[in-house]
């Protein structure tokens, strides 16, 4: 029960994008259609899961035993860093229509705040490793829930009749402050 609490709180009721703010830049730039929501998703998935998977006995095991836990920011950035690598090579052979189309945005991903933040959190938190993983899953496609959700309403709002003075950013920023409203309305689930 205990990890189904921690996965329901990070995909819906803490949800990284609509309700802590963070990975605002590819919420906003991979959101113009489902493909590219889903592949960038996908591929935040991958790393975010793989970087906690390293992270958390790198912190547990080496840095806190050795009395080297400021040197966390430093490590994990690297460890992100790394796996954002391994991605990029992997999607440029065998996909590479997705890996062009994703252009500065997968190499944003080394910097995207959410994945530092999973990983800090699995810490700060005290989960243990499965735990971390657990809330690592759910931080990740609540991220693509946000993505793909965003994605379909900007579809529709391409042949709705939108006010001139609101079409472009201006619509996509109400759009998206209206969906993160919504999102309060999980704030009841899990107590």
């Amino acid at each position: 029960m205990q990890l189904f609490k921690i996965f329901i709180s990070a995909f819906l009721i803490n949800n990284v994008v609509l309700m802590r703010f963070l990975a605002l830049c590819p919420f906003i730039g991979m959101s113009t259609d489902e493909d590219k929501s889903i592949g960038m998703g996908l591929a935040v998935t991958f790393v975010t899961v793989l970087a906690t998977c390293v992270t958390w006995p790198l912190y547990k095991f080496i840095l806190e035993p050795l009395g080297l836990v400021f040197l966390q920011i430093l490590v994990f950035i690297l460890v992100i860093a790394a796996l954002v690598q391994l991605v990029e090579f992997y999607l440029k052979k065998t996909a590479p229509a997705l890996y062009g189309a994703m252009g500065i945005y997968l190499a944003l991903i080394t910097t995207n705040c959410a994945i530092l933040a999973v990983t800090f959190d699995a810490i700060s938190n005290g989960y243990s490793f499965i735990e971390s993983l657990v809330y690592a899953v759910g931080v990740a496609l609540g991220f693509l829930l946000s993505l793909v959700l965003l994605a379909g309403i900007r579809k529709r709002l391409r042949t709705s009749p939108v006010p001139s003075f609101l079409k472009g950013t201006p619509i996509l920023f109400v759009t998206a402050a209206l969906l993160s409203l919504a999102f309060t309305g999980f704030s009841g689930l899990v107590k």
